[in-house]
This record gives structure tokens, C-alpha cells and sequence, in this order.
């Protein structure tokens, strides 16, 4: 049995090249850094959340998704940042998988 295909994200975050926006941290090059990869999705969602101020079954509504999604997106976007920061890892802002 195959898994249910995944549901189309509203994202307005502008759309880039899949691997052009990486944060790390300065002095150490990036191929000595461990990446980890934040979905454009869970950056929508902690965009709409923390930056805007939106509840999360405001973001859903805007998304297109249910609140609960969101709440799932945003706890792994934290989760992704906070290690990134703490424990000095590039964060590679990856944008959707268009299918052909």
C-alpha cells in the first residue's frame, strides 16, 4: 500500500533555486559542516507563527492546511534552527520538489 500523496503548501516566501540559500556559521567552510535541511513549508509556517503573529489555525487558513499540520511544521522548523545555531550547522533552505 502506498503512502497518501502529500497535500499542496501555500508558501508566499519567494521560491529559490533548490540549495542557493544556506545559513552557517562564519569562519568555517561549508563542506566541514554538517547541513540541515529546512523545508520551505516549515519555514511558511514559522514565518506565518512567529514572525507575523498569526495562530496557527490562521496559517492553516492561509496555507491551506489544518492546524495541526502547521503545529507539526513548526515544531520541527524550531527544532531544525535551534540545532543549527547551537550546535554551529549550515541550514540549507530547501524549496519543493516541483513534480513533472
Amino acid at each position: 500500500m502506498t503512502p497518501r500523496p502529500r497535500k499542496p503548501r501555500i508558501c508566499e516566501c519567494p521560491h529559490r533555486p533548490p540549495g542557493s540559500q544556506v545559513f552557517k556559521p562564519a569562519g568555517i567552510p561549508l563542506k566541514n559542516l554538517e547541513r540541515i535541511e529546512l523545508q520551505q513549508d516549515e519555514l511558511e509556517a514559522l514565518r506565518l507563527c512567529d514572525m507575523q503573529g498569526l495562530t496557527q489555525a490562521e496559517a492553516g487558513t492561509r496555507m491551506e492546511i489544518s492546524r495541526g499540520t502547521v503545529q507539526r511544521l513548526v515544531t520541527s522548523g524550531r527544532h531544525k534552527l535551534v540545532t543549527a545555531l547551537v550546535d554551529c550547522h549550515a541550514l540549507l533552505i530547501k524549496s519543493p520538489e516541483i513534480p513533472e
